[in-house]
């Protein structure tokens, strides 16, 4: 109980410089009238005494005070570390320990603030950040001292460290686990790339320990290595040593590896003993082999095109002369080589990752038995791509009657139709990713027209764009492993030049060879799946129709249904939680796709052993003290004022604060006008007699 506080204050009537020489005054003639022996001097002096107090005015000021109450934070590790090897229960247990203690100390209130303590990714547990906050809300004159249930496994401790007793009282730490026993093993990588070239290996450094109260473990351990959920191969490494694996990039795109290492002698959890890694896949450099049948107007399109790609080496041919044409110009002069026709067609076809024919036809410059190597080469996973000029109508120089007549998705009429006319997708060509994207938003693409279009009799394949009379002008279509495309028109060049406002040539060119070449992203009928901000996003891209429903199979074996909304260009999209590390894979039809979910916060898991090393400064810098919850039980709370010890044996100490707040302030005169009147005219009176008789 805090008791009223009283005092006397002054509120003098004239400046303290003048009563105190009035009083010197007063005390002057007093100490004359005693020299003298004068009569009534000790009369004149009480007067004196008098009005110079009335001049100060003394008052009696009582404070009246109401006692606040202490606080103390109880704060609970609930991060992922806290999870394994029974700490769970040895933290609950502690919990209602605590708070039965506290509740038999008068005047304090208990603050219980459970936290996951998380930091942020990587940065562990961030427990004095949370009991920083949880003071936020507290006055210091109120904080009576802290109890931190955990494990230990704090990473702020030295940046959020207090400062002193006074900012928080003393730090308790509860200790849960057993250091004596609890080893574990875990698996991390040291280094991985984030890009590999297609078709070569990269490297990664794993390091496998086993951590225990002893130290790392010796001896050996078994990795498994899965590449996009399939069993890769298993690796020996040495326990403590950090050892290089190569892993095969054979594909474009991306490349989830999984990481998994057998339980260890002394396991408190497997979160750690696996990794996940998504390595990309490029390819180095993609090698392009455009051939022209003649000069004309949209060669240097292509031309261009494919130069201005950084990643792609081109090699351009254009036929000046057929053999059977014979005039006086000497060889020299059309050509510094000549065409190397077995060199490009036997030798080296299939290092070319595409082959366009521009306005190419037949006319003897590449024999029969070469344009079956470029079939066979398309079958076997190539691309080809035609870009159609006049000699494609016709059946003596098309290159569909030949022997690529099985590869082509369309054959010749026999008309070229000479109408202008504007290219316009079609309803497939406006959710292929080819041409879906350039037409997006967008009702009625304007682009410019053009005046030539071949006409062509769809075989197999998609078509993507129309033109005149609404006959197909753009087809792909797959071929075995390979895939073609025919642009029924060689005059693309006129949106190159900006012809009645243009259009996209190049994006519609580019996106054409990407496809043809395989790009990942341009797939038309394709399920992509990747984890971002903790959840597994999902894309269903299909051209045709609606896609099948998508399911998500979690590492730990749930199954999940992912909900898909439109995205426009046939795409759709949806995203589920990932809320466990590992590999996802994601099913819808026959398509199959996986996402590799890292640990959300790897140092937490980095080492799961309790230890005491990180509070215990905490602790001995407060006046705290550290105990294992294993070994003892929770010990006995008090009160204790500041500036004593704050804990012993089987004792744990809050500060009693004391604190309060002035509710009120009551004052009284100590010498009312009243009484001054009246003592002084009792004073007067008084020395008026004493003169009386003495006369």
């Amino acid at each position: 109980m805090i008791a009223n506080a009283t005092d006397i204050a002054f509120a003098p009537m004239l400046p303290w410089w003048l009563i105190a020489g009035l009083g010197a005054a007063a005390l002057a003639a007093a100490g004359l009238a005693f020299a003298r022996r004068a009569s009534g001097g000790a009369l004149r002096l009480l007067l004196s005494a008098l009005l110079v107090a009335a001049l100060l005015r003394p008052t009696l000021v009582s404070e009246l005070r109401e006692q606040e109450r202490d606080a103390a934070v109880v704060l609970v590790d609930r991060s992922g570390s806290q999870d394994v090897g029974g700490r769970t229960r040895m933290t609950d247990e502690a919990l209602d320990a605590l708070e039965s203690r506290l509740d038999f100390l008068p005047n304090l209130d208990a603050l219980i603030v459970e936290t996951a303590g998380a930091g942020g990714p990587d940065r562990g547990t961030a427990l004095l950040g949370a009991l920083r906050e949880a003071w936020a809300a507290v006055p210091r004159r109120q904080r009576a001292g802290a109890f931190l249930i955990t494990d230990g496994q704090v990473h702020d401790a030295q940046a959020a460290a207090p400062a002193g007793p006074e900012e928080m009282g003393p730090v308790h730490v509860l200790l849960t686990g057993d250091p004596e026993e609890d080893g574990d093993r875990r698996l991390s990588v040291r280094a991985a790339p984030a890009y590999g070239i297609v078709g070569k290996d990269v490297e990664v450094e794993l390091l496998v320990e086993d951590l225990g109260p002893e130290g790392a473990g010796r001896g050996g351990a078994l990795v498994s290595i899965s590449a996009d959920g399939r069993l890769l191969k298993t690796a020996g490494v040495v326990l403590g040593r950090a050892e290089r694996i190569a892993l095969p990039v054979d594909r474009a795109g991306a490349t989830v590896f999984e990481f998994g290492v057998e339980p260890g002698p002394r396991e408190l959890s497997p979160a750690n003993n696996r990794a996940v890694i998504t390595v990309n896949g490029v390819r180095d450099r993609l090698k392009v082999l455009l051939v022209s049948g003649r000069p004309h107007a949209g060669e240097r399109v292509w031309r261009n095109l494919l130069k201005s790609d950084p990643a792609v080496d081109l090699i351009h041919f254009t036929i000046l002369r057929p053999p059977y044409k014979q005039d006086a110009t000497p060889i020299r002069e059309l050509a510094l080589i000549s065409f190397p026709v077995r060199e490009l067609f036997e030798q080296r076809l299939t290092e070319f990752d595409l082959v366009v024919f521009d306005r190419y036809a037949r006319r003897g410059v590449i024999p029969q038995l070469y344009l079956a190597n470029v079939a066979d080469y398309v079958r076997g996973g190539g691309a080809l791509l035609d870009a159609a000029g006049p000699g494609f109508a016709s059946r003596v120089t098309s290159l569909h009657d030949s022997a690529l007549s099985g590869v082509y998705p369309a054959g010749p009429t026999g008309r070229i139709l000479t109408e202008p006319f504007r290219p316009v997708p079609t309803e497939i060509g406006r959710r292929h990713p080819v041409t879906g994207p350039l037409v997006a938003g967008s009702a009625e693409p304007r682009w410019g027209r053009w005046f030539r279009q071949i006409d062509v009799e769809p075989e197999s394949g998609h078509a993507l764009l129309s033109g005149a009379e609404g006959r197909p002008l753009l087809l792909v279509d797959r071929v075995g492993d390979g895939r073609v495309g025919l642009l029924a028109s060689d005059q693309v060049w006129l949106w190159a030049r900006g012809y009645q406002g243009g259009g996209p040539h190049a994006e519609l060119l580019r996106r054409l060879a990407h496809w043809l070449m395989k790009e990942p992203d341009l797939e038309e009928d394709a399920l992509t799946a990747g984890i971002a901000g903790g959840r597994l996003e999902v894309e269903r891209r299909k051209a045709e129709a609606a896609p099948e429903p998508v399911t998500a199979l979690a590492p730990d074996g749930r199954t999940l249904a992912v909900e898909l909304k439109p995205a426009g260009a046939g795409r759709w999209r949806g995203a589920v939680e990932a809320d466990t590390a590992g590999v996802w894979q994601v099913r819808s039809g026959e398509k199959t796709a996986v996402a590799g979910a890292a640990v959300e916060n790897p140092l937490e898991f980095e080492d799961l052993r309790p230890t005491a090393a990180r509070l215990a400064p905490v602790a001995e810098a407060t006046g705290g003290r550290v105990l294992w919850l294993g070994r003892d039980a929770v010990p006995d709370v008090r009160a204790v004022r500041p500036g004593g010890r704050m804990a012993g044996r089987d004792w744990l100490g809050l500060r009693d604060n004391r604190a309060y707040r002035v509710t009120g302030i009551e004052r009284m005169p100590l010498l009312p006008p009243w009484l001054v009147l009246a003592l002084g005219a009792l004073l007067l009176a008084w020395l008026w007699s004493r003169e009386g008789q003495r006369g």
